[in-house]
């Protein structure tokens, strides 16, 4: 028996105003993994995306706090299993590789797999999202040492130590980064799998901004660059106010300076703190390699 046949499976989809795409989006996943339960959260949509969803077969549940990080913190706290798909409900992600990144999951016990955006039609990607994407993923290689290359794909597979150990504060499309920052601070096991990436069908519009949510991520990787590693972040900035307190002769700028870099010490040793906890809670679950524990 393989480990995904004796591993519970949920494909966990957030949704908001995807009528005209939810139904192929079920039944797709459905096909490709019959032995797994299809979860679509709602996120408040005004059109049908409930009642289709559920007619094609998935669980649908809500969330009325509004962003995607919201839905995505419901859904893990939620949704019960040992493997987690999740994917966006527009119909632009190939539901046929989904045993495949699960395979890949089990078969080298990893924690995250992502899904590797391959474009398969010239409209999929706009190129605002090219850049942008390119731009942060970078970001977040050099700061944090990525070795993701589409760090903001919606299409990903989860151990359920990895859902259960998350902790998320990310309301909208940051989401994505906070998910990949998680891995590599804990320094878990990731990989990538190429999948096709193809447009959204007609009346399914996107709800991503480039420019506003594209700053909203950038905010994001400040925010984790400050939480997770203090230490780097009031260094750079106690050397920002103590070069400007040298240069202008300033003596408050060089204390400020001072106070950061003792800031970051402290705040490092916190951060150290919170990484353990969060392992502990990581290590209460078995890896998506070993058979299933029943429930205590």
């Amino acid at each position: 028996m393989s480990g995904q046949e004796m591993s519970r499976i949920a494909v966990i989809i957030p949704c908001l105003d995807e009528e005209a795409a939810i139904a192929t989006v079920v039944a797709q996943f459905r096909a490709a993994l019959p032995t797994a339960t299809v979860y679509v959260y709602d996120n408040n949509s005004t059109d049908r995306t409930r009642e289709v969803a559920a007619a094609a077969g998935a669980v649908v549940r809500a969330e009325s706090r509004p962003g995607k990080g919201n839905v995505v913190r419901r859904m893990f706290s939620d949704v019960e299993a040992d493997i987690y798909v999740m994917v966006d409900g527009d119909d632009t992600y190939d539901a046929s590789v989904a045993p495949q990144l699960i395979a890949r999951l089990v078969d080298d016990n990893l924690d995250m797999v992502v899904g590797r955006r391959v474009e398969t039609h010239q409209a999929a990607y706009r190129p605002g999202h090219r850049l942008g994407n390119r731009v942060l993923t970078g970001l977040v290689r050099k700061l944090f040492g990525s070795r993701i290359d589409d760090m903001l794909s919606g299409y990903r597979v989860f151990s359920r130590r990895f859902v259960k150990s998350f902790p998320s504060s990310s309301r909208e499309f940051e989401i994505e980064t906070e998910l990949t920052v998680h891995a590599l601070q804990m320094r878990m096991a990731v990989a990538e799998v190429d999948t096709s990436y193809k447009e959204r069908p007609v009346g399914s519009a996107s709800k991503l901004r480039t420019f506003r949510d594209g700053w909203r991520i950038l905010l994001a990787i400040v925010n984790l660059m400050r939480n997770e590693r203090p230490l780097l972040f009031f260094a750079l900035v106690a050397a920002v106010m103590l070069g400007l307190g040298i240069g202008l002769e300033q003596p408050w700028l060089i204390l400020i300076g001072v106070v950061c870099a003792a800031t970051g010490l402290i705040l490092d040793l916190v951060s150290h703190v919170r990484r353990e906890v969060k392992r502990l809670a990581y290590l209460q679950h078995p890896a998506p390699s070993e058979p299933r524990r029943e429930s205590r």
